[in-house]
């Protein structure tokens, strides 16, 4: 896959897609120095990260209100920064390694997207109430629930990009948690599941 195949299937404008190309422009710049995703998925990177991403966004209500989303240890931005760019509110980006958050800092700058960059543990972190909150190959799904917990209300919502243990995780975290979960197979890794969660509420 290449910008135009990403184009083409995610039905983006002309205009978002040059900002998508300056992303992964920079995401090649700065994986010289950094290393900020695997070096085997550089070279399809707009399948296996933008792509990967993207697709949230068929999940995402955008009609209701301006979302404020949670995305936690976004790394180089994923999905929390292509989110971000498809216009589906505003994003805080919560990453812990400082030369990440430069990165993302740079990236926002560049495309003008409205997106906040927290470079702290979100342990520290001051609260806010989250309409949705994503991750991606963060932590397992209890620990991301225990982690996000102060910043959900009853409305709020998660998108969790998952692997091929995600039916194990929902197990685990039923133990201690309450939640309608809906499992969406991925449409850029085989093995991929996106967990929709709703109604949470700690046991």
């Amino acid at each position: 896959m290449n910008g135009d195949d990403f184009q083409r299937i995610t039905d983006v404008s002309r205009e978002t897609l040059k900002q998508f190309q300056l992303y992964a422009d920079l995401l090649e710049k700065w994986q010289k120095s950094i290393n900020l995703v695997s070096k085997s998925s550089l070279s399809d990177k707009w399948r296996r990260h933008f792509y990967d991403s993207a697709q949230l966004i068929d999940y995402i209500n955008k009609d209701t209100k301006p979302l404020k989303i949670l995305d936690l240890g976004s790394g180089a931005g994923f999905p929390g920064l292509v989110i971000s760019l498809l216009s589906a509110g505003e994003v805080h980006l919560v990453e812990g390694v400082g030369k990440k958050c430069s990165f993302m800092k740079q990236v926002i700058q560049k495309t003008g997207m409205n997106a906040i960059v927290h470079n702290e543990r979100i342990e520290q972190m001051n609260s806010f109430s989250a309409d949705l909150i994503t991750s991606r190959a963060c932590a397992d799904l209890d620990k991301l629930l225990e982690l996000t917990s102060p910043f959900m209300n009853d409305q709020t919502e998660c998108l969790f990009l998952k692997g091929e243990k995600s039916e194990d995780e929902i197990k685990h975290a039923s133990k201690k948690w309450t939640f309608d979960v809906k499992k969406i197979p991925s449409k850029s890794e085989e093995s991929g599941m996106i967990l929709h969660l709703s109604n949470i509420q700690r046991k």
